[in-house]
C-alpha cells in the first residue's frame, strides 16, 4: 500500500466536470493498493496517517495532526501510484490491486481513517478524476506499508 500524503490549504475532485468532493484546510491523500494488500495494511495506513503531526502547532512547530487542527480528508484511489518504471519507458502496473479487490480494501480505508478523524470525502473509484489542489508548505509525504 502506498498513500500519497499532501497538506492542503484545499483540494477538490471532479468527475466528467462536475465537482463530486471538496475540503478546506487538511489532507490530500492519494492512495495506490498493492496486490498481496489486506486488512492489516489498512489499518496500520490509517492509524500513521490519523496521527501524522505534519500541522504547526502554536510554536509554529510542526507538531499537530489533522484532528488537533480540526482539518478536513480527501481520500483519492490512484492505481498509478503502484507503476514500476525500471524498464522501458511504459510504466507497469502487475504490481497494483485488481479494481475488484481493492475497490472494498479502499472503502475499507476510508470507514478505518474517518473513525480516527471523522468524515472522509472521496474520490470515485475507477473513474477518470481531475483533482485539483493548494498545497500547503509544499508538504508532500509518501508513506509505504
Amino acid at each position: 500500500m502506498r498513500v500519497v500524503v499532501q497538506r492542503v490549504s484545499s483540494a477538490e475532485v471532479a468527475v466528467a466536470g462536475s465537482v463530486i468532493a471538496r475540503i478546506e484546510r487538511g489532507l490530500l491523500l492519494l492512495v495506490g493498493l498493492a496486490r498481496g494488500d489486506g486488512e492489516a495494511a489498512v489499518e496500520w495506513m490509517a492509524r500513521k496517517i490519523a496521527g501524522l503531526r505534519i500541522f504547526a502547532d502554536a510554536a509554529g512547530l510542526m507538531n499537530a495532526d489533522v484532528t488537533t487542527i480540526r482539518g478536513q480528508v480527501l481520500a483519492v484511489p490512484q492505481f498509478t501510484l503502484l507503476a514500476d518504471c525500471r524498464k522501458g519507458t511504459r510504466p507497469s502496473f502487475t504490481q497494483a490491486m485488481d479494481p475488484e479487490t481493492a475497490a472494498p480494501l479502499f472503502n475499507l480505508f476510508v470507514d478505518r481513517l474517518a473513525a480516527a478523524v471523522g468524515t472522509v470525502e472521496t474520490g470515485r473509484f475507477g473513474a477518470t478524476m481531475e483533482v485539483r489542489l493548494a498545497n500547503d508548505g509544499p508538504v508532500t509525504i509518501v508513506l509505504d506499508r
